[in-house]
């Protein structure tokens, strides 16, 4: 007869207790800290504009006016900012997970000459600050004939050696032993990519759309450099040019603030959990 075997739990100490409690109140009040912008904003954007930096501070408004977010759509071309920022948004964040995850599919599963050093030389693009080839990119934009249109932004955003380095780092995780299985099995290196590699990499795929969503989506140099026309203008551009029309009506100001977030908040939530996934499990292999 076999005696359970019954395993004691080690007993707590005092001070890794106290530790645990004060780490995490201190991230509680660090995160309440940070939030408190963000709730002003809510706040102001609710109030007339007389009631925005009225002393003592009145969080929560005595009279909701919902008639704000209804008021900034009739005062610039907010819909306008809005459809322009998305097409750029949605059309670059496709190509860059296209471009990157394809180019990294070369540098981490396909051996060919060179092929460590022109990586290398790829990813050390990033050290190189963008004011420093700014003005060749305009001159070819101009020359191309792309100036003051949306394909100028789609063209220059639309490869990412960062997206490259996130999704090779990623599939050099991914054993080599699928792809060689694949190849007996007669796919293609355009099948085994296609077919075996970009499934598994969704949460490296989810981290690189919320970047570069976020990141055009923000993007404020870009549009104010190469877009003249206010029909070509993004929400970032329009935004600016809505706070030096109405500089007093910080109410507006702030209701138009938080409605160009709700597209960027809808999306990191939505990919939140492949996010955290695909930051925990890229690089760990390099």
């Amino acid at each position: 007869m076999t005696a359970a075997v019954q395993t004691k739990r080690k007993p707590v100490s005092y001070w890794t207790l106290a530790g645990k409690v004060a780490l995490y109140a201190a991230l509680i009040l660090l995160a309440c800290v940070s939030l408190l912008p963000f709730a002003w904003m809510i706040s102001s954007s609710l109030k007339l504009d007389n009631e925005v930096f009225r002393y003592p501070m009145q969080w929560i408004p005595e009279t909701f006016h919902w008639e704000n977010f209804r008021l900034i759509w009739q005062r610039v071309s907010l819909l306008t900012y809005f459809k322009n920022t998305a097409i750029v948004a949605v059309v670059v964040t496709f190509m860059q997970i296209l471009t990157s995850s394809f180019a990294a599919y070369a540098f981490a599963k396909m051996r060919f000459r060179g092929r460590d050093a022109l990586f290398m030389a790829y990813i050390g693009t990033i050290a190189v600050p963008w004011q420093v080839y700014m003005v060749p990119q305009f001159i070819m934009m101009r020359k191309v004939g792309l100036y003051d249109t949306l394909w100028a932004l789609i063209a220059l955003q639309s490869f990412s050696a960062f997206g490259v380095f996130l999704m090779r780092q990623f599939y050099l995780g991914i054993p080599n032993d699928l792809n060689e299985a694949a190849r007996i099995d007669g796919l293609s290196e355009y099948g085994i990519w296609a077919r075996i590699i970009l499934p598994l990499a969704t949460p490296a795929i989810a981290t690189l759309v919320i970047f570069t969503f976020v990141g055009t989506w923000n993007d404020y140099m870009g549009p104010l450099i190469y877009l003249t026309k206010d029909q070509n203008k993004t929400i970032q551009v329009g935004l600016r040019r809505f706070i030096q029309a109405y500089t007093s009506d910080f109410h507006l100001i702030m209701a138009a603030s938080l409605v160009s977030l709700l597209p960027v908040g809808a999306v990191f939530l939505f990919l939140q959990r492949y996010f955290i996934e695909g930051i925990a499990t890229t690089g760990i292999k390099g």
